[in-house]
């Protein structure tokens, strides 16, 4: 593994909203052995009430507020050694102060899924916030397609095979392979 991860051993999994972090995060993670934590899911534990609540509730300021202490507490914790593979939201690592944080303390890996896969995939979900306006979300794909690419890796998910996309994941020079 190369340096930075075996300094902060966290693996973080940036991209748009339904581009697979959560199951492909989950299945790395098992495969390696790490915990696994949803960014999102957590969210709404921690809160007691869905993430469209908050954005209702708080705006997408006060969501973001709560996202980067809960994103913080983890990061300590990986800064002490304990590894993890976290699933970031989508608006996340577009956070410059997530996205600073981030890049010193682990390394980041941006699951890159062509947009017409992401909509299919939402298909009308109304609970993801900034998915409810159809006509936005190509808008918002594009404007953060390039702070994803700041991303340390970009992994290609250009299929459904999660078994195919973490095999490209473990060929990343990081796991020094």
């Amino acid at each position: 593994m190369i340096l930075k991860l075996k300094r902060t051993p966290g693996l973080y999994l940036v991209g748009f909203m339904a581009s697979g972090k959560t199951t492909v995060g989950r299945a790395l993670a098992d495969h390696i052995g790490w915990p696994f934590v949803d960014m999102d899911a957590e969210i709404e534990s921690r809160e007691g009430r869905a993430i469209s609540e908050i954005f209702r509730d708080r705006g997408e300021a006060g969501f973001r507020e709560i996202e980067r202490r809960v994103l913080r507490t983890h990061v300590r914790s990986i800064e002490t050694g304990q590894p993890c593979v976290l699933a970031l939201g989508g608006g996340a690592f577009v956070q410059p102060d997530n996205r600073e944080l981030l890049q010193n303390n682990g390394v980041t890996l941006w699951l890159d899924c062509p947009l017409d896969v992401i909509q299919r995939r939402l298909n009308g979900d109304m609970a993801r916030p900034l998915a409810a306006q159809p006509n936005g979300l190509g808008r918002l794909y594009e404007d953060r397609r390039p702070l994803y690419s700041r991303a340390d890796y970009r992994v290609e998910v250009d299929t459904e095979d999660v078994t195919e996309l973490i095999h490209r994941i473990l060929k990343l020079p990081l796991f020094g392979q």
